[in-house]
């Protein structure tokens, strides 16, 4: 890496829980990857000695009770300071001689995130259920925040000072990868992604995400994030196909009235007549929330630039 790379602190967050059966080579892959960096593993409660193997192994312990990699996420980056903070999951599936490219491009190119987007070396690596979920989500992201990643799931990423200790950190689960893309698209920092080899866990560890179970509240998640950080687009497009539903099924009645002055389907008038006004108000929400949410987003672009 260049010599000013190498005058910066760099630190190394592991997320861990029960990983003993890796966490030691991980350690090391790190180690000898970026031999000055400082690595810290947090032991998120695991029921296994992850943190006695981790401590042998020569890495900074942390303790966090809550389970779960989103509160491990908001305590790491809460306590650590560094100019660089290098992210990656404890099962050893993660390459960890391609951080110091990933960090040269962040470097180089003036970044705030680098993503390792992931590439299977098996199939058996990659689960069809994680790879199918990650894609679908992929599209939406695309579709609601105008977003080009390619990975926006992987656990292996890159991150500038300015960009740890701005982001809010809400998420509690697998969910934190979500807000970190949400956050950096809604700022609009630069960002890119590198491919990086993705293996099978070492022998004895289980991957903790669940695909029906963590992808529903990743799902819920997004929805959530999508209507904090574009009300008017998701509260604009309710309101606009209630307003199409309600025209739809109005012009017969109103076609009745003109020919007959009468109104002869009432129960009908007044759904239509209830649909417009849900309509309106879902529009009126979005104007609302959207000028919230442009304050917000000025205050956020504030804090991230008093850490430039």
């Amino acid at each position: 890496m260049p010599p000013t790379i190498e005058r910066c602190e760099i630190a190394v967050i592991v997320p861990c829980h029960n990983e003993a059966n890796a966490i030691a080579q991980v350690v090391a892959d790190f180690r000898r990857a970026l031999p000055k960096a400082s690595i810290y593993v947090f032991d998120n409660n695991s029921t296994d000695n992850t943190a006695e193997v981790a401590a042998k192994a020569g890495a900074f312990v942390r303790k966090e009770h809550s389970l779960g990699k989103g509160n491990v996420v908001r305590r790491a980056f809460a306590e650590i300071d560094a100019d660089i903070y290098v992210m990656a999951d404890g099962d050893g599936t993660y390459d960890a001689s391609r951080s110091p490219a990933m960090i040269a491009l962040l470097h180089r190119e003036r970044l705030d995130m680098v993503v390792g987007a992931r590439k299977a070396v098996r199939s058996s690596a990659y689960r069809p259920g994680h790879r199918f979920g990650n894609k679908m989500f992929n599209i939406f992201l695309q579709r609601i925040m105008n977003s080009h990643f390619k990975d926006i799931f992987s656990g292996y990423r890159v991150f500038s000072r300015a960009f740890v200790k701005s982001f809010p950190a809400l998420s509690m689960g697998f969910e934190t990868e979500t807000e970190m893309a949400l956050h950096a698209l809604d700022l609009k920092l630069p960002i890119r992604e590198i491919d990086s080899r993705y293996t099978e866990g070492a022998p004895g560890t289980t991957s903790k995400l669940n695909t029906y179970r963590d992808g529903i509240r990743i799902l819920l998640y997004m929805i959530y994030l999508s209507c904090s950080y574009r009300p008017l687009f998701v509260f604009g497009s309710v309101g606009a196909f209630l307003m199409f539903l309600s025209l739809i099924l109005g012009i017969p009645i109103v076609g009745d009235y003109l020919e007959t002055g009468l109104v002869p389907r009432f129960p009908t008038a007044f759904a239509v007549a209830s649909t417009m006004v849900i309509a309106s108000v879902c529009l009126t929400s979005g104007l609302i929330l959207e000028c919230v949410s442009s304050r917000a987003r000025e205050l956020k672009r504030l804090l991230y630039l008093q850490q430039k």
